[in-house]
């Protein structure tokens, strides 16, 4: 199951750089909560949908492009949890910082994830709690590393937040690199860094894949009061904050 979910991440990334590479319209707009949405979003999202529909039709899938309704969602125990393109703002900075992320929940927990970089083919993926890192062909397992001092990874649309400078003023001796999308939870899992702080608002659909990754990789996903973060449905889709280390 996990190189099939693999592949359908490459057809919609295929998708996605259609719009890229300017082969068509990218027809921007603002969704109801002021994010962005683009015809690469929808394309992405509709290649998911067909292709989980095709491999696994009886598990409801949660896409941000398709968020059902309380109601349909709230006895649900298994369920794909998608972000079609995560890093839209990033997609219309065009620094190749975003993904595709499809993640499989059962009873709350990420147990298989992928992400994956359009722009320049790499994948991550998780299952059975082994974590790889894919690029130009090469696989190879990947592990959490530590490292003095700790390389803080920051979200580039919310690194300036003051509950995150504070938090960074009492941490102590470190360095920080501000990335895109769910790159952040996949630079922790390869050993490139070793802690991601987030106080801002995401959604489930930006973690779900990232934290599979992690976790199979020996990082640790806790909310701030230490308690692991969870997806069973809630009316909201909503995270808490939540912190991804390896100590």
């Amino acid at each position: 199951m996990l190189e099939q979910i693999c592949q359908l991440a490459r057809e919609a990334g295929d998708a996605i750089m259609v719009v890229y590479n300017g082969e068509q319209p990218v027809d921007a707009r603002q969704k109801k909560d002021d994010s962005p949405v683009t015809a690469a979003d929808i394309a992405a999202h509709n290649v998911i949908k067909r292709g989980l529909a095709r491999l696994d039709g009886q598990t409801p899938m949660l896409s941000e492009e398709d968020p059902q309704s309380w109601d349909e969602r709230k006895k649900w125990t298994r369920y794909w949890l998608v972000d079609p393109l995560d890093g839209t703002k990033e997609f219309l900075k065009r620094n190749g910082e975003f993904t595709v992320n499809i993640a499989l929940i059962e009873e709350g927990k990420p147990v298989l994830g992928v992400v994956y970089v359009p722009v320049t083919g790499v994948m991550y993926s998780a299952a059975d709690g082994k974590a790889w890192k894919e690029d130009k062909g090469q696989r190879q397992q990947i592990h959490v590393k530590d490292a003095t001092p700790p390389l803080v990874v920051v979200s580039r649309s919310h690194g300036s937040d003051q509950e995150l400078q504070d938090y960074l003023t009492q941490l102590g001796e470190h360095q920080t690199v501000s990335v895109g999308s769910s790159l952040k939870f996949c630079l922790v899992a390869e050993g490139s860094a070793q802690l991601y702080p987030r106080f801002g608002p995401t959604n489930i659909w930006d973690t779900g894949a990232g934290h599979a990754v992690a976790v199979a990789a020996g990082a640790k996903v806790h909310n701030w009061q230490g308690q692991t973060l969870l997806y069973t449905p809630q009316e909201s889709f909503l995270n808490p904050g939540f912190r991804v280390t390896i100590f």
